[in-house]
C-alpha cells in the first residue's frame, strides 16, 4: 500500500471516529435535549368570522323551512328518510364540503293504526260507547290537509281496550301519585289515569302510572299550559286549538330499544321484543277539546288548587264518573304496533388543515312527528344555511384548524335513536377525536331571548360568541341591547345578575349520548318564548298545527331569529375550531361545582350529616380541582401557541376533562348514563340534575325512609362523586409532576 493512501484512510477513519463521538456524546447524555425545531402552528384569521356572519340568510332560511315542511316527514317513511336524506346530501356536496356519509340503522319504530286510529270513550252499562274523541284533529287550512299525517298516538305504547273507572292524577309525577295513594288514599290500582302534559317527560308519567297499578293512561295538553287567558288560539294566534294533541314517544332510554350500549348494525343482537322495557299498558293523547268530556263527569272530592287547570269545570281526583254515568267506565282502544324500520344519519365533513382528527361536531335532527316547523325543522333549515356559509368560506380560501362535522340525524323523536346508534358505532374514534358537540335542535320556538344549556367549561365561549352577534329585534336595539348577549343577560340573568344563566343538561335532543356516555362537552342553544306565561312548551309543540305558516305569522315572520341562532352556533363553532388554544374554561367548571356542592347541601345537607356523610371530603375535592384548573389556566397563559406539540398537549387535556366525569358503569336504575355530575333523574328524563346518583339515592329515602340498605346506597354514590371529582383535577396536572 502506498503511502498517500495510509495517509488517505487514516484520515477517513479520524473522522468517522470523530463524528461517531459526537452522535454517542450527543445522543447519550441523558440530559442533553435535541434541538429540533417543532412545528409552527397557524394563527387564528381574525376576517373569517364577520364574513361568515354577513354570508348567513334569513331569506334563504325562510326558503328551506318552506321546502323542508311541504310534507310530513316522520320517521322510518320515505318522506324522511329517502327524499330529505337525498337532499341534505347533495345539497352538502354543493355546498363543498369535502365528504357526506350517510349510515343506515335497522332500528325499531312504532305508528297507529291509520285507519282505524285510537280513541276514548265513555262506555254505558248496556255497551253503548258514547263520548267519543276525536281520531284526528280538525284541519283548520289546507296547509294540514296532506294525507301524509300520522293521528295523534304516543310511540311505543301497548296496543289494548281497557275498561274501568277513570282517576285524574294532575302532571303523573311521582309525587302526584304518592298524594293520591297515600295522603288521599285514592288507589290507582287497576284504575284507567288521566294526566295532562307538562312538569315532566311523557315516558316518566307512562312508568309511573304503571307502577302505580294503572291499567292504562291518557294525556291530553290542559288549556292553562298551552294558552293564555288573553289571546285566541291558532289561527288567531299560535295558541293551541282544543283539538291538538301531543304526539311523542314514551321510550324513557335512548337509541333503538333493541340493541341498549351497542349499535343496530347488521351484526347487532337484536333482544327479543318480549323482552323490551317498553310501556306494558296502553296510552294515547287526545285534545282538551275531549279531555273536558271525562274530566267534567268525575266525581269524588274536589282537587288542591295546584291539581286546578284551565277547563270551565270542577276538577276532581275521581274514580269514577258521577250522576247518570255512576255505572258508565271509561274505554280505551290503542291500537299502535312496534315494527322494524331503517333510518338514516347524514355527516358531512369539513377537513382541518392542521388536526383534521380534532372534530367540531354541530347536530340537528331531521325527523317530525307532523310537519315540525319548530321542532326540529327551525333547526334543519338554519344548519342548511350554515353548511352553504361554511363552503362559501372554503370557496374564499379558509379552511378550519379542525375538521367541521356536521350531523343530521334520524328517529330522534322515538328516543334519541339516530344520534345514540352513531355515537355507540363509532365510540372508540370519539372518544379519542371529538372536542365538542354543538346540538341545536330547535333554532327559534319564540322570540323572547336565547337560551343556552350546557357543560361549564363552554359558558365563556357561548358569552364571547353572542357578544358578537347583533340583536335581532329592533325594540331592543333602541333600548341599548344592540347584541344577542345584551338581551339574554337582560331577560334571562344568572343569580347573581352580572351574566346570562345557562343551565346545565339533562337528555331530551341528540347532545345525550355524546355527554352521557362518552363525556364530550356538549352545548343546546335555541331562542326561545317568555317562560314568566306559565306555558309547558311552546304551544303547538308535536302537533298538526306546527306549520310552516305559523312560523311565518307567528314566531318569526322575518326570519331574523333564525338568522341570529345561526350565527351563535356558526360562531362558537368557528372558535373552537380555529383557536390555537380550545376556548375551554376549567375554571368555570370548579365554580359550577361549587354551586351544585351547595345546592345539594342546601337540600340534602342536614339528613346526610346525621348519617355519617363528611361533606369535607366534597369539598377537599373541589379545592383541589380548582387549584388544578387555575394552574393549567396560568400554563396557557404562558404557553408558546407557535410550538404545536405545546399547543397538543395543553388542548388534548382540555379536551378530556369532560370525560373524566364518565364512571365505568352505569349510573343506578339507567343504562344510558354515566356522567356524575350532570344527568336526568331517575323520575324526569328531561330535566337536568346535579349529582344525579347521589341525589335519587337521597330521593328513595324521601319515598321509603325505613327501608334497609338506603343509606349505605348514598354513602356509596356520594364517594363515587368525591372520586371522580379528584380523578378530573388530576387529568389537568402537568404530565410529569413538578
Amino acid at each position: 500500500m502506498s503511502k498517500s493512501r495510509v495517509i488517505v484512510l487514516t484520515v477517513i477513519v479520524a473522522l468517522l471516529g470523530i463524528g461517531l463521538g459526537v452522535i454517542i456524546g450527543y445522543f447519550g447524555h441523558p440530559n442533553q435535549n435535541l434541538n429540533i425545531q417543532a412545528p409552527v402552528v397557524p394563527t387564528e384569521d381574525p376576517t373569517i368570522s364577520q364574513l361568515l356572519m354577513n354570508e348567513l340568510s334569513a331569506d334563504n332560511i325562510k326558503e328551506n323551512l318552506r321546502t323542508l315542511t311541504q310534507s310530513p316527514h316522520i320517521a322510518g317513511r320515505d318522506q324522511d328518510d329517502v327524499v330529505l336524506v337525498d337532499l341534505i346530501k347533495q345539497r352538502w356536496l354543493n355546498d363543498g364540503l369535502d365528504s357526506v356519509v350517510v349510515h343506515p340503522y335497522n332500528v325499531l319504530l312504532s305508528y297507529p293504526k291509520q285507519n282505524d286510529s285510537n280513541y276514548i270513550s265513555i262506555k254505558l252499562d248496556n255497551g253503548t260507547e258514547i263520548d267519543v274523541s276525536q281520531r284526528k284533529e280538525l284541519v283548520i287550512d289546507a296547509e294540514q290537509n296532506n294525507p301524509n299525517v300520522v293521528d295523534p298516538f304516543n310511540a311505543y305504547s301497548a296496543a289494548g281496550e281497557p275498561e274501568g273507572d277513570l282517576v285524574y292524577v294532575n302532571y303523573g309525577r311521582i309525587e302526584d301519585f304518592f298524594y293520591l295513594n297515600r295522603t288521599k288514599m285514592i288507589s290507582t290500582v287497576g284504575k284507567i289515569c288521566i294526566s295532562r302534559y307538562g312538569a315532566i317527560f311523557r315516558g316518566d308519567k307512562a312508568v309511573h302510572a304503571e307502577l302505580y297499578g294503572c291499567i292504562g293512561l291518557i294525556l291530553y295538553s290542559d288549556p292553562i299550559d298551552y294558552t293564555v287567558p288573553w289571546s285566541g288560539v291558532y289561527p288567531e294566534d299560535w295558541y293551541l286549538p282544543s283539538t291538538g294533541a301531543q304526539r311523542g314517544t314514551l321510550w324513557t332510554d335512548n337509541g333503538d330499544p333493541r340493541t341498549p350500549n351497542y349499535p343496530s348494525i347488521p351484526s347487532a343482537w337484536f333482544q327479543p321484543n318480549d323482552t323490551l322495557t317498553l310501556p306494558k299498558i296502553p296510552v294515547t293523547p287526545i285534545g282538551y277539546i275531549d279531555a273536558i268530556k271525562y274530566l267534567g263527569k268525575l266525581t269524588g272530592e274536589e282537587v288542591i288548587d295546584t291539581w286546578k287547570g284551565g277547563m270551565n269545570i270542577t276538577y276532581r281526583y275521581g274514580p269514577g264518573f258521577s250522576g247518570e254515568h255512576t255505572n258508565s267506565k271509561i274505554k280505551m282502544s290503542v291500537k299502535t304496533t312496534n315494527q322494524a324500520a331503517t333510518i338514516h344519519n347524514v355527516i358531512g365533513y369539513i377537513r382541518g388543515q392542521v388536526e383534521p382528527d380534532r372534530y367540531v361536531l354541530f347536530g340537528n335532527h331531521r325527523d317530525a312527528w307532523v310537519f315540525g316547523a319548530i321542532d326540529p325543522t327551525s333547526g334543519t333549515a338554519t344548519m342548511l344555511e350554515l353548511t352553504r356559509a361554511f363552503g362559501a368560506m372554503l370557496k374564499r380560501g379558509w379552511r378550519p384548524r379542525r375538521t367541521l362535522v356536521f350531523c343530521s340525524w334520524g328517529a330522534e323523536e322515538y328516543g334519541l335513536i339516530g344520534s345514540t346508534e352513531w355515537v355507540e358505532e363509532l365510540q372508540k374514534e370519539l372518544q379519542a377525536r371529538a372536542i365538542v358537540y354543538l346540538n341545536v335542535d330547535i333554532a327559534v320556538q319564540g322570540n323572547f331571548s336565547l337560551a343556552a344549556n350546557g357543560v361549564a367549561s363552554l359558558n365563556q365561549v357561548v358569552f364571547d360568541s353572542t357578544k358578537l352577534v347583533s340583536n335581532p329585534n329592533p325594540a331592543e336595539v333602541a333600548e341599548g341591547r344592540s347584541t344577542v348577549y345584551d338581551t339574554w343577560k337582560y331577560r334571562s340573568p344568572s343569580s347573581s345578575g352580572d351574566l346570562p344563566s345557562i343551565a346545565g343538561l339533562g337528555s331530551g335532543s341528540d347532545y345525550t349520548a355524546f355527554l352521557q356516555v362518552l363525556g364530550i362537552a356538549c352545548v343546546d342553544l335555541r331562542h326561545t318564548y317568555d317562560r314568566s306565561i306559565g306555558l309547558a312548551s311552546y304551544p303547538v309543540y308535536h302537533s298538526v298545527y306546527e306549520t310552516f305558516s305559523l312560523v311565518e305569522n307567528f314566531v318569526d315572520p322575518d326570519f331574523q331569529y333564525h338568522v341570529s341562532i345561526s350565527r351563535v352556533w356558526g360562531e362558537i363553532g368557528r372558535k373552537l375550531a380555529d383557536s390555537p388554544i380550545l376556548p375551554l374554561d376549567c375554571r368555570l367548571y370548579a365554580q359550577d361545582l361549587a354551586m351544585k356542592r351547595d345546592d345539594l347541601i342546601k337540600d340534602y345537607g342536614s339528613d346526610m350529616e346525621k348519617n355519617g356523610i363528611d361533606f369535607a371530603q366534597l369539598n377537599e375535592s373541589i379545592r383541589i380541582f380548582s387549584e388544578s384548573a387555575n394552574e393549567i389556566h396560568q400554563r396557557i397563559e404562558s404557553i408558546d401557541i407557535s410550538n404545536a406539540y405545546e399547543t397538543r398537549a395543553i388542548n388534548d387535556q382540555l379536551m378530556l376533562l369532560e370525560r373524566s366525569f364518565i364512571d365505568q358503569n352505569p349510573l343506578p336504575g339507567r343504562v344510558a348514563y354515566r356522567h356524575v355530575v350532570s344527568a336526568p333523574s331517575q323520575h324526569n328524563s328531561y330535566g337536568s340534575t346535579a349529582f344525579p346518583a347521589v341525589v335519587d339515592a337521597m330521593f328513595d329515602i324521601d319515598a321509603d325512609p325505613d327501608s334497609v340498605g338506603r343509606w349505605n346506597e348514598v354513602k356509596k354514590q356520594y364517594s363515587i362523586l368525591v372520586f371522580h371529582i379528584l380523578s378530573a383535577a388530576t387529568a389537568l396536572n402537568p404530565a410529569v409532576p413538578t
